[in-house]
């Protein structure tokens, strides 16, 4: 249910963020008042009901309905779906704001449960629906245009076809799953949150410890990485056994589908083509060296130093403005490149601000990173933050932002259809970053200024492309490897560093104890080869943006409606108005030669 941000979202001391103005808290009232409020009862006892009525009406008869029955039974799915859906998002909400709270932690554990136990019913639904002959359902759809709307989720779900297992296993699986991978994914979370740092005689936690990765005087950066190194490595084993757990769950599972890959479930799911990551993937690693070997070669100079520290790559600028932003002055700067755009994106994105639906300050327990989570379409999407004033947060509102956005936009589809491919749901956060970059490069008043911005944009998009296909390279590692018997925590050490240099380059030495950092991103345990989503949505905005600055004509109303289509269409159909499309290999050479191009204006700085 989370939307975590692909690069670590740095704090200041958490003391400090009186000086931030007032940061906003989630009211989840629009979801339930409380744990124990009569409206979230009632819908659990109408859950339960639904369910069992649903079962009885419809299981064993899918392929003898007609059309006007068919539409019945998946508009009665769709509302199983929004109730089971507010009552999770209420409990996993509540959860990430606080992980180490122990009642939030049983609350949602018990609503995991509850959940899983009435929707076993429902596990026949996708059984039966992929036995129904597929000139049968499209002779069905074709009667009922209420119903052929529905054909993108007919789709998705017999793209699995192939790959489904008999009914008892299916349900076995489901029944299952609230002590598998959900159970470690909270053991890895609390884990986390729980993780307590000594840095500058401080007590702190990971988010403000990986902050100081950004601080300006070199050796808080060096004692922040080298006592990482010594917290991940006393608990390696731990996360060492999770990573085991997970991925022979997952081979197990994959091996009994008859999944050609690991990466296949998320390929299906993401609705996109093996060969399309594939090309996304062999282009960003054949750009290594005129990326990230290239931009680190500047940055290790512009430092004036020999060799580059692990504690370096996110270090600021020597001339960079070490200035507090403010939440009122970061809520104005994105606010107004989104209205620059088009007045409609502001008019979206304001309630965010002004009625709870963001959650902003870093507190003792809060989950790390951000996160955009939608709830159902007839609610409202919710947006965490650990905000803590740099200019980077800045770029991190901007991006969840615009997650919401698209959420809000793509709610209109209803519960089935609002949720987007992860390869298409990055498009509006990236675009959204993008378009408050150019408001701040545009607004820079020296070359010094459009410097350090620059530099700041090459690194958040090597961190979004380069940083995640070695991400996604190492999953691929790990999971290939699993695959052959149990990993001791040296041979992931060893799968993370085999990565590392490739992507990046030479001008980087790596300190002893850096071979545990694949330990705390959170991608790898709650989300398998998600990251590339990550680097498809950079890639394809930056293409996207290079069709806005040349002034394609009436670019923002074909952009709104690519992001009301929610999951209703391919990525080739929402492409096309705009002349482009991922599947061809040259696709992704586009968005690259954007960040060259950056990478040029540096260079040329420097002449």
């Amino acid at each position: 249910m989370t939307e975590y941000q692909p690069r670590p979202v740095f704090d200041t001391d958490i003391a400090g963020q009186a000086g931030f103005g007032d940061l906003p808290e989630w009211d989840l009232g629009d979801l339930y008042a409380s744990p124990d409020a009569p409206e979230l009862k009632r819908d659990l006892d109408w859950l339960e009901q639904a369910c069992l009525s649903f079962a009885e009406d419809f299981e064993g008869k899918l392929s003898s309905l007609g059309h006007a029955e068919l539409l019945e039974c998946v508009l009665r799915y769709e509302k199983i779906d929004v109730i089971a859906g507010r009552i999770m998002s209420f409990a996993g909400l509540r959860y990430y704001q606080n992980t180490t709270d122990g009642e939030r932690a049983q609350f949602l554990g018990n609503c995991q449960e509850t959940i899983t136990n009435f929707t076993t019913p429902l596990v026949f639904f996708t059984l039966e629906l992929n036995r129904i002959e597929d000139d049968r359902l499209d002779l069905l759809m074709n009667e009922n245009a209420d119903l052929y709307r529905y054909k993108p989720i007919f789709d998705k779900l017999r793209a699995m076809k192939p790959y489904q297992l008999s009914d008892e296993l299916e349900k076995f699986l489901h029944d299952q799953s609230t002590v598998g991978a959900s159970a470690w994914n909270r053991l890895f979370d609390e884990t986390m949150a729980g993780l307590e740092f000594e840095v500058k005689g401080e007590t702190c936690n990971l988010e403000t410890t990986l902050n100081f990765l950004t601080e300006q005087d070199r050796s808080i950066r060096e004692a922040a990485s080298r006592e990482l190194a010594r917290v991940f490595g006393a608990n390696i084993k731990l996360f060492a056994r999770v990573h085991n757990t997970l991925a022979k769950e997952k081979e197990i599972e994959d091996r009994w589908r008859g999944m050609p890959s690991p990466q296949t479930g998320r390929h299906l799911s993401n609705q996109v083509e093996p060969e399309v990551v594939e090309a996304l993937r062999d282009a960003v690693v054949a750009a290594y060296p005129k990326l990230s070997h290239r931009y680190y070669d500047l940055k290790r100079k512009w430092l004036g130093l020999s060799t580059l520290e692990v504690w370096d790559r996110n270090a600021p600028l020597p001339m960079e403005d070490t200035r507090i932003v403010d939440w009122q002055q970061a809520r104005d700067t994105v606010m107004s490149a989104y209205s620059g755009f088009s007045p409609k994106m502001a008019e979206i994105a304001e309630p965010f601000f002004t009625r709870g639906w963001i959650d902003a300050g870093v507190k003792p327990g809060k989950a790390p990173g951000a996160f955009a989570h939608p709830t159902v379409a007839e609610v409202h999407p919710y947006v965490m933050l650990n905000y803590l004033g740099k200019p980077r947060d800045v770029m991190t509102l901007a991006h969840e932002l615009g997650h919401g956005v698209h959420q809000v936009l793509a709610a209109g589809q209803g519960e089935l259809l609002s949720a987007t491919p992860l390869t298409l749901a990055e498009t509006a956060s990236v675009f959204g970053e993008m378009l408050t970059f150019r408001k701040l490069l545009d607004d820079a008043t020296d070359q010094a200024q459009r410097k350090v911005l620059l530099a700041g944009k090459v690194e958040d998009m090597i961190n979004t492309v380069v940083r995640q296909i070695a991400f996604y390279d190492f999953e691929c590692k790990l999971h290939d490897a699993r695959r052959k018997g149990e990993l001791t925590p040296e041979d992931i050490n060893a799968l993370w560093m085999s990565v590392q240099g490739e992507s990046l380059g030479p001008a980087f030495s790596f300190m002893e104890g850096y071979e545990t950092f694949w330990s705390y991103i959170p991608h790898f345990v709650h989300s398998p080869f998600y990251v590339y989503a990550y680097a498809f949505g950079d890639g394809l905005v930056n293409a996207l943006y290079a069709v806005y600055e040349e002034g394609d004509a009436g670019f923002q109303e074909k952009y709104f409606d690519m992001l009301r289509a929610g999951g209703s269409k391919h990525h080739k159909e929402l492409l096309a108005p705009f002349g482009l499309d991922a599947s061809d290999p040259k696709f992704w050479d586009k968005g690259l030669s954007m960040i060259s191009g950056f990478i040029d204006q540096l260079e040329a700085m420097e002449g």
